[in-house]
């Protein structure tokens, strides 16, 4: 089977508050041929989540199970839970032709670039460092120490934006929307990782 009788394999990972979550959804609803792969997590189901919906929640044996049996395409401890994207899952969406987005971290898509190399990864980057905090704490639903644990995990995550093949910055919404959907429908040669710029955001975001 080449990579032309099936879908295609889009990695997009983000530091936490930089809005990946809401743009993905967004994207959903405009290109019909795109479908999430649903995360296995052992993270405690929240209010509003729905187990097979938003992810598939597990115990930790359950998960420890699927990693002892090779189920997993990637998986990764992130705030002291861990998640992972069932490789049998993936590989029948894309035989389906659809499209498969991956919503992971940096350490989620590195393992996945080096099992499937066809794979293409996106990167989500906040316009400033304030901003990023902004998002963080108007979420109201951290205590202000985990607001600066997950600002110090972000600015870390950050430092592996080089190992992804495009990147898009969430200034506008609107706009990130409309840049990753370009990127999807295979037009986003602007957006690869070396466009003008990109390195005084950067520098900008990892300064202390």
């Amino acid at each position: 089977m080449t990579t032309d009788d099936i879908g295609r394999l889009f990695v997009v990972a983000a530091p936490s508050g930089a809005g990946k979550t809401s743009l993905l959804r967004a994207i959903l609803k405009q290109v019909p041929n795109a479908v999430f792969s649903i995360s296995y997590t052992t993270r405690k189901k929240r209010e509003q989540e729905r187990d097979g919906v938003d992810y598939r929640f597990v115990s930790h044996g359950e998960f420890q199970q699927m990693i002892d049996d090779g189920r997993f395409l990637e998986h990764a401890r992130v705030f002291d839970h861990h998640y992972g994207t069932a490789g049998e899952e993936v590989d029948a969406l894309r035989r389906r032709k659809l499209d498969v987005i991956l919503e992971i971290d940096w350490q989620g898509a590195r393992q996945v670039r080096e099992k499937m190399p066809d794979s293409e990864s996106i990167f989500i980057l906040p316009p400033t460092r304030r901003a990023l905090e902004s998002r963080l704490r108007s979420r109201g639903t951290d205590s202000d120490e985990m607001i600066e644990r997950r600002l110090a995990d972000s600015v870390a995550d950050m430092g592996h934006w080089d190992e992804f093949d495009y990147i898009v910055i969430n200034d506008d919404f609107d706009d990130g929307v409309r840049d990753l959907q370009e990127i999807i429908s295979g037009n986003g040669g602007d957006y690869r990782k070396n466009r003008s710029g990109i390195r005084a955001l950067i520098d900008d975001l990892l300064a202390d």
